[in-house]
């Protein structure tokens, strides 16, 4: 039987709990847009000035898919904050196991520059999401992560973590923690909070840098008590932005 108090306390310990990852080398010179830091591709993310339409490709490791819940928030939430007058489409792919259960970030590149396929051209962008069946090799005896934006247009979901923290008693819903984080890692890549998207109000949370100081905002750091996963998931809905990411997303391009 778990104990009910240390789990919720864990889960609020590492809601959001997430890394920005913005050293990774570069690799060919064929798809170089696609591998520069993370937040500095915001304005054309958010904005129709060159690119029109957005094409994210979800890859996802055998048993590890997440849900069309949150596959289905995560779409409303690009159209929402983004002009892509020509449509975003979703594209999904299935990954072979890959037998590992802990990933550093260099394996989860790995695996990004063998089974990617959707790179920018023309007028249309592309998104690689990456759903993995194992842990951040960065996790702690106190804290895991979920999510981690380490590319311009890519991120990773630790699907395996989600799994264990989700659809229990006292745990939130699979697919409302999916949502939340990979909502969260997306708002990197559209360079939330003052990650390539200029601050238009001193918003930034001084003790976690790129991330937005209020608590109830999608880009908040993380929950601080037993108390803070109710405010998040008020209602049972998703964390959206709050007033002040969503004036520097607009001021940058986007709705």
């Amino acid at each position: 039987m778990k104990n009910i108090f240390l789990r919720t306390v864990l889960i609020c310990s590492i809601l959001f709990s997430c890394t920005l990852e913005t050293g990774v080398n570069n690799g060919s010179t064929a798809i170089i847009a696609n591998r520069q830091a993370t937040g500095s591709s915001a304005n054309d993310l958010l904005s129709e000035t060159i690119f029109k339409k957005m094409v994210v490709e979800i890859g996802y490791i055998n048993g590890f898919k997440p849900t069309e819940t949150a596959l289905n928030n995560f779409k409303s939430f690009i159209e929402k904050r983004t002009y892509k007058p020509e449509g975003i489409t979703f594209v999904t792919k299935e990954i072979p196991s890959t037998g590992k259960t802990v990933y550093t970030l260099d394996e989860v590149v790995a695996l990004e520059k063998v089974h990617r396929t959707k790179y920018n051209t023309n007028t249309t962008l592309a998104v690689w999401v990456l759903f993995i069946n194992g842990k951040s090799s960065k996790d702690t005896s106190s804290s895991s992560i979920l999510g981690t934006a380490y590319w311009n247009t890519s991120f990773v979901i630790y699907e395996e973590t989600i799994h264990g923290l989700s659809d229990s008693t006292f745990e939130p819903d699979r697919s409302l923690l999916e949502a939340s984080v990979i909502n969260h890692e997306f708002g990197h890549l559209l360079g939330l909070t003052n990650l390539g998207t200029n601050l238009q109000s001193d918003h930034e949370d001084a003790d976690h840098p790129k991330h937005c100081n209020i608590k109830k905002c999608l880009m908040y750091w993380a929950a601080e008590s037993s108390q803070g996963i109710g405010n998040l998931f008020s209602g049972g809905q998703v964390p959206t932005l709050d007033a002040q990411c969503l004036a520097d997303l607009k001021a940058n391009g986007g709705k």
